[in-house]
């Protein structure tokens, strides 16, 4: 193989690799929740994690939601039966919206990570996300804003 076409197809792998990845991480597409609002809690459906409302077997594993009031999305996210966890998708390194995918939060600014209760997984944040207190019934989700 001669050494241009050797550096041809580097710089295609180069660049596609990342691609593929970001592709695969992102196959789930993003949904935004309807939610009402009473006073300061927030009110979400459990159905809104249903892709199809016939079908209760295909659930979405995280919704978002746009607040009133709040200049970054809220990731809800379902960890397991009648656990959910809430997190402002707001880095707390340089305040960048974070992109959901893969089962964490990623910075697409500095490259900080966090899981899906806030966590830090890897800086250069220090500081975990501004997570919410949750509480469920049979048919809904309540997040509680302050």
């Amino acid at each position: 193989m001669n050494r241009k076409k050797f550096i041809r197809q580097t710089g295609y792998l180069l660049v596609g690799i990342p691609l593929g990845v970001n592709l695969l991480q992102s196959c789930e597409s993003i949904y935004y929740a309807k939610s009402s609002q009473q006073g300061s809690k927030i009110i979400i459906p459990k159905t809104e994690f249903y892709k199809n409302p016939d079908d209760t077997n295909t659930k979405r594993k995280y919704v978002l939601l746009t607040i009133e009031n709040l200049k970054f999305p809220v990731c809800l996210y379902h960890l397991k039966k009648e656990n959910y966890a809430a997190a402002l998708l707001q880095c707390t390194h340089r305040g960048c919206e974070l992109e959901v995918g893969g089962g964490i939060y990623s910075c697409p600014c500095h490259g900080s990570e966090f899981n899906t209760k806030g966590e830090i997984l890897s800086g250069p944040a220090t500081k975990q996300l501004k997570t919410y207190t949750l509480t469920t019934d049979e048919k809904n989700i309540y997040l509680q804003l302050s």
